[in-house]
């Protein structure tokens, strides 16, 4: 990587810092102005701050903003979920791996895996805008791929785009192109990242 590259990476780390600071502060800062008593009342100065909080928070209401309790991925919709009490309150669209049709089986084989997982880690350095860490392979996954004699490959993860983009963003928000990841534009993944938590389960569905 050139100089200029690790310069332009550097500094879309830190953009990613920083909005996810600026996100969980704003989520903070709706759900108190929301819970304050008589935040919806009155005229003057209150109409002007609930009309900034609107125009902050576009559909988000303070019962959105509680943690999800599980994701759901369906692959042929390139959608992704995110569900309380085993139903969806957020939908958005994915990019799935390059090759995208069928469970992955091995190392490099670009698919996206199917099945009952978890979210395992959290990595906001990563090189992408943010990322959710899946636990593929599971033992299942392990023994399957030790029966084939192959390796089932791992670092499966839900992220945004690139913080040193090939192309452009319009086209990595239409086309699959991950190496087996969960793709979402950086918006997306910045909501998602603040209503999942590690643990969480995920399931990935053909």
């Amino acid at each position: 990587m050139s100089n200029a590259s690790k310069l332009l990476d550097l500094k879309r780390r830190r953009r990613a810092r920083a909005a996810l600071a600026a996100g969980a502060a704003l989520l903070l800062g709706v759900l108190t102005f929301a819970a304050a008593p008589g935040a919806f009342a009155g005229t003057g100065g209150t109409a002007s701050s609930i009309a900034a909080a609107d125009a902050q928070t576009a559909n988000l209401s303070p019962a959105l903003l509680q943690p999800a309790d599980a994701l759901l991925v369906v692959k042929s919709e390139r959608k992704l979920y995110l569900l309380r009490n085993g139903q969806p309150f957020r939908t958005y669209r994915v990019a799935l791996g390059l090759n995208p049709t069928g469970h992955k089986e091995r190392e490099g084989d670009y698919r996206t895996p199917e099945g009952r997982y978890s979210i395992v880690r959290r990595n906001p350095d990563s090189e992408f805008f943010l990322s959710l860490g899946i636990s593929y392979p599971d033992q299942s996954d392990m023994k399957r791929a030790k029966k084939t004699g192959v390796k089932p490959g791992g670092s499966i993860m839900i992220h945004g785009q690139p913080n040193v983009p090939k192309r452009a963003t319009a086209w990595s928000q239409t086309a699959d192109w991950t190496n087996g990841c969960i793709a979402l534009s950086n918006d997306d993944m910045l909501e998602v990242w603040l209503l999942t938590r590690n643990n969480m389960p995920i399931e990935i569905r053909p």
